[in-house]
Parts: C-alpha cells; structure tokens; sequence
C-alpha cells in the first residue's frame, strides 16, 4: 500500500470539501506556479475541525497564499470571531479577496499585505486563540517568538511543513546552501525543549506540529 492511496483512503472517509474550496483548489493548480502550497481538502478539514473544537474569537495566520486554509479556518470562528491573515506577495491580494468575499467573510476576515515580521507589530493588542503558520521557513523560529506571548493559555499554535519532505529526519544528507532544511531541523527541537507550549507532531502531508500553550 502506497501513501498516496493511504491518503485516498483518508479523504475519502473525510467530510466532503465545500464546493468553493474545490474551486479554490482547481483555480490555483491551474493558474499559480507551486500549486502544492495550498491546503488542500483533508488538510484543510483538518484545520476546520481544530478551528470548531477551540471556537476561537481571534484567529491569526501568518502566509495566505490563495486563502485555502483561511476559508477552512474561519468555519469555525466564534459567533463575533475575527481572522487576520497575512500575505507577503501583492500578487496574490486580488484573489484571496475575491475568494473571502465569495465566502460572505469580507467583515470578519482582515488580509494584511506585507513582510509578517512588519505587520505583526501592528497587532500586539490581539490576544490569539488559534495561529497557523505556514510561511517562509527560514522565519518559524521568529514568527512563533513574536507571537506566543499573545496566545492565550490552553490556544493552540499549528506550524505547517515540519517534516519539509522527509529532510527534517536527522538521517537526511544535507548540502550546504540546504538553510531551509537547517531552519526546520532548529525549530522542531526548539519546540521540543520550549517550556510554554506542549508540542505534538502530526506525521500527515508535510508534517504539523501542534502546539498547545501553558
């Protein structure tokens, strides 16, 4: 048995994906370089089922691409809830407003253009129930240290890509120009030993590490 029919397998028996998100998702394969970037539905689903379990009233993202997993996020936002979302290429503004609009999310859902490490210094006043993050690798490390201390004790902080293809794993030879690699590697022990949050990494797609705050 393969992972990928292991991961049919786990679809199939998933809550179907919304019919705007499979637009989404056929819109970016078709039109966007790197397609693989986006959610997409069992991971997606996944993020809506966190997103329901806590109800949270803010929601934090940090790298939108398309807006995939900013759809599945805010399912599950609380009545008064509001997401945040920021993406560095301006690019990709049109489209992910396009989609929130589609959604009936324009009120409750804010799309920040620009570097993280410059708008999250606009957003210190927030207190964040759920973060995702999913953005340039090298940056894990600096965006989780400029957001933690506004997580709410018992929030919950998912950084995405943790696995990085199998080159995290300590038996992976790397190059020397592999800095990537090297971040990922760096991150995924500083959680371990980081005694704010309790951590568990989920080994589907590209690896998540879940992160819950003390």
């Amino acid at each position: 048995m393969t992972d990928d029919s292991i991961q049919a397998y786990a679809n199939y028996h998933t809550a179907p994906e919304p019919p705007l998100l499979h637009q989404l998702w056929r819109e970016t394969h078709l039109q966007l370089l790197m397609p693989r970037m986006a959610t997409g539905h069992w991971q997606g689903r996944l993020l809506s089922m966190l997103a329901h379990l806590l109800t949270p009233r803010r929601v934090l993202e940090i790298g939108t691409f398309t807006g995939y997993a900013t759809l599945s996020l805010a399912e599950g936002l609380a009545a008064d809830g509001h997401l945040h979302t920021i993406e560095i290429n301006p690019e990709r503004e049109s489209r992910i407003r396009r989609y929130v609009a589609a959604a009936g999310l324009t009120d409750r859902v804010t799309l920040h253009i620009g570097d993280a490490r410059d708008v999250l210094a606009g957003l210190v006043g927030e207190t964040w129930d759920l973060v995702f993050i999913d953005a340039d690798k090298l940056h894990n490390g600096r965006y989780f240290d400029l957001v933690i201390n506004q997580v709410r004790v018992g929030g919950l902080v998912v950084v995405d890509n943790v696995l990085w293809g199998g080159k995290a794993l300590p038996d992976y030879p790397l190059k020397a120009n592999d800095h990537d690699t090297r971040a990922v590697r760096a991150f995924n022990e500083q959680m371990r030993h980081d005694p704010r949050v309790v951590p568990l990494l989920l080994p589907v797609r590209d690896g998540l590490l879940l992160l819950r705050k003390v």
